[in-house]
C-alpha cells in the first residue's frame, strides 16, 4: 500500500492512524518504503508520523546532522507532538539523539536500529561513483544480510540519488557531519527508556556499536536480531515489530 504524502506548512510527511505519537526518522537513502511493515504494523495504535527530512533541500552549511536536527524540531512544533516515542534508523537515529538531547521532556522513548552517533562505515564517502550501476547495487546489497532485499527498485532510487551532483555533495556532507557529530560524551544524560533493535550482520554499524550504545544510555536494552543487516525493520518487519510492540507497551 502507498501512504498519501500530506503537506503542512513547509512539510511534507505520512501520518496514519491515532493515538500516542510514533514518528520515524529515516536515513541518507531512507524510502519511505523502507517503514511500510512498521506503518502496517502500528497504525492501530499508534499515530505513526514520518517526517520526510530534506536531505536535499537545506544549503550545504545547513547540510548537517543538527541542522536535521532542527528541521525534526520545527516538524514537531508544528504538530504541537507530546509523548512521543521516536524511532531512527541509521543517519535518522543519530538526528533523533540530537533531537533528544535538547527535549527530552517532550519523548516517551526512543528506538535506535544501526544508527550512527558513536561510529559507522561511512556509506556516503565511497558511493558517488556516478555511472557505475554495478557498484552502487553491490554498496546497496552491503546493506543487508540478504542481499536480495536490495530490490532493483531500491538500486534505481539509490543510483538516481548518487547521479545527480548537488544531491552527491549532500550526501557526502551528511554523511561527514555524522562522524563528526560524535555524541559519546553525551548520551549518558539521555535517561529516557531507549530500545536498540540491532541486526547481528550489520556492517555499517557493526554489534560493538549497538554494544557501545548500550554501555553508554542508562536507561537502555539491547535486541540482536540474527541474520540481519543495518534495516532491520525492512528485512525482518514482523521480527523487529514483536521486539519494538513489547517495548512500546511497557513505556504506556
Amino acid at each position: 500500500m502507498e501512504y498519501e504524502i500530506k503537506h503542512s506548512g513547509k512539510f511534507k510527511y505520512v501520518e496514519e492512524g491515532a493515538g500516542e505519537p510514533l514518528v520515524l526518522l529515516h536515513g541518507l537513502f531512507g524510502a519511505l518504503s523502507n517503514f511500510k511493515d512498521l506503518v502496517d504494523g502500528f497504525k492501530d495504535k499508534y499515530r505513526v508520523m514520518i517526517p520526510i527530512l530534506p536531505l536535499y533541500d537545506l544549503t550545504l552549511i545547513e547540510t548537517s546532522v543538527s541542522g536535521l536536527a532542527k528541521y525534526v524540531q520545527k516538524f514537531i512544533e508544528h504538530k504541537k507532538l507530546r509523548d512521543i516515542h521516536l524511532l531512527g534508523n541509521s543517519l535518522g537515529g543519530h538526528v533523533g539523539l540530537v533531537y533528544t538531547l535538547k527535549h527530552q521532556e517532550l519523548i516517551k522513548s526512543i528506538t535506535l536500529t544501526g544508527s550512527s552517533g558513536l561510529f559507522e562505515n561511512g556509506m556516503g564517502e565511497t558511493y558517488p561513483k556516478r555511472g557505475d550501476y554495478n557498484y552502487v547495487q553491490k554498496k546497496t546489497e552491503l546493506t543487508f544480510y540478504d542481499p536480495k532485499v536490495a530490490t532493483k527498485e531500491l538500486v534505481d532510487e539509490v543510483f538516481g540519488i548518487i547521479n545527480n551532483r548537488m544531491k552527491a555533495l549532500k550526501i557526502i556532507a551528511l554523511a561527514r557531519s555524522a562522524i563528526r557529530h560524535n555524541l559519546g560524551e553525551e548520551l549518558q544524560e539521555i535517561k529516557i527508556p531507549t530500545c536498540l533493535i540491532w541486526g547481528k550482520n550489520d556492517t555499517i554499524t557493526p554489534p560493538m556499536v549497538a554494544e557501545e550504545f548500550k554501555k553508554l544510555l542508562p536507561n537502555s536494552e539491547l535486541h540482536w536480531i540474527d541474520k540481519c543487516g543495518h534495516a532491520p525493520m525492512m528485512e525482518v518487519p514482523a521480527e523487529f515489530n514483536a521486539i519494538l510492540s513489547a517495548f512500546l507497551e511497557k513505556c504506556k
